[in-house]
């Protein structure tokens, strides 16, 4: 099974407990924190990841940090059981799922949206607007500018794209005059 998939069910599972006993939002967070934790301090983060070091130990210094940061029982549990089985270099895929499943669970859809040119944030407003009205589902939006487009936009929603780029449009024109 690949880290990503391990990571999931992980995620799955703490998202369930959170939802169920806690604040997903605050497991977010704190599962965050001991991530950001572990890879500012890299002398940390090797003895998590050192196969030499016994995995009470590697439980232990979890234990610790859980205390100092004063974690909820659902993240310090699960990071407790990671550290049990191995497992903490889990840790960053497991946040990346848990954040995914997070929007999910509160209906939020993500979208990147790409002009020509920058965006006043009035235009920006109006277009996640429109963009969640279309998904039926809160957006969160971030914007790139990208003048290689010339111009239109080119809108991705998870992997949905919706290119209406001037380039793009131009390939079409140039595809159809290379087809006479």
């Amino acid at each position: 099974m690949s880290m990503r998939a391990s990571a999931a069910r992980y995620a799955r599972a703490l998202l369930d407990v959170a939802i169920n006993e806690s604040d997903p939002e605050r497991a977010e967070q704190e599962l965050a924190a001991f991530v950001d934790l572990v890879e500012r301090h890299s002398d940390l983060a090797r003895v998590l990841a050192n196969p030499v070091v016994s995995a009470a130990d590697k439980r232990a210094v979890v234990q610790q940090l859980v205390g100092r940061l004063e974690l909820t029982t659902p993240v310090a549990k699960l990071l407790a059981l990671l550290a049990s089985r191995g497992r903490l270099a889990l840790l960053q895929d497991l946040l990346d799922v848990y954040r995914e499943r997070l929007m999910e669970h509160r209906r939020v859809v993500r979208a990147e949206v790409t002009t020509a040119a920058p965006l006043p944030p009035e235009r920006v407003a109006q277009m996640q607007q429109r963009l969640a009205t279309a998904a039926g589902r809160a957006v969160t939006m971030t914007t790139k500018v990208d003048s290689s487009i010339i111009g239109g936009v080119i809108t991705r929603i998870g992997s949905t794209v919706y290119d209406g780029s001037v380039a793009a449009q131009l390939a079409k024109v140039r595809e159809r005059l290379a087809q006479r």
